[in-house]
């Protein structure tokens, strides 16, 4: 293994809490009622798809792009006031990879000026080599197209590479890419079908340092 993919929102960054909060908050004001349920079923999604499931559950009339850059808005302050809300255990395990010369790579739903601003105030952006957004793909998760971009852009096979995701689509996604994923949810729990097409299910960012070391430790001994 010589790379590893990153999603970004709810496995990078505790960003889906926040924007669960915002898009309640905003709803409420429009005179709409959004709950966690509606919201853990666009989780993952690219932009398109998400404006389409959200026309489905509100109907036509739902202002959608007004909620939307309101949220988004709201979140650009909060993350300005608040800083980047990073997950724990990330920083060491990016400084990890970085000593051992992996390619890393975000692969990510979010469009390029989203995430080229959470990663650089962040302080994220030295680490990666390379990024793919979720504007520059034609089809998102659970189609693979994403991640095989990534492994096209770091220089890599699918075989040589993992995907770090926490939602299930994700996970189908990397599946069908042909690449190991391990899981570390975060607002939504994978199913049973979604957890058997992982490498492991994890807590936390922390445990992923066992994981390779393990790993690495494994394949030197069966040599």
């Amino acid at each position: 293994m010589n790379t590893v993919i990153f999603d970004m929102d709810g496995l990078m960054i505790d960003s889906e809490n926040w924007t669960f909060e915002e898009y309640v908050k905003v709803c409420a004001e429009k005179g709409y009622v959004m709950d966690l349920a509606c919201y853990k079923s666009i989780v993952g999604y690219t932009m398109t798809v998400i404006r389409e499931k959200f026309r489905k559950y509100f109907g036509e009339a739902f202002p959608l792009d007004e909620i939307i850059s309101q949220v988004h808005e709201n979140l650009d302050g909060r993350f300005a006031r608040e800083g980047i809300p990073v997950k724990p255990g990330l920083k060491e395990l990016l400084a990890y990879l970085e000593r051992g010369q992996y390619h890393m790579v975000v692969a990510t739903s979010s469009d390029r000026n989203r995430v080229d601003s959470i990663l650089r105030q962040g302080a994220l952006t030295e680490y990666f080599d390379d990024v793919v957004c979720g504007d520059e793909v034609r089809n998102g998760k659970p189609d693979p197209e994403i991640f095989l971009k990534a492994c096209e852009k770091a220089g890599t096979t699918p075989a040589s590479a993992l995907v770090l995701e926490d939602s299930e689509w994700g996970i189908l996604a990397a599946h069908r890419a042909g690449i190991p994923c391990i899981c570390i949810p975060d607002l939504k729990e994978p199913g049973e079908e979604s957890r058997g097409l992982t490498a492991a299910v994890m807590h936390s960012l922390e445990e992923v340092i066992p994981y390779l070391e393990m790993r690495s430790k494994n394949n030197h001994l069966y040599r």
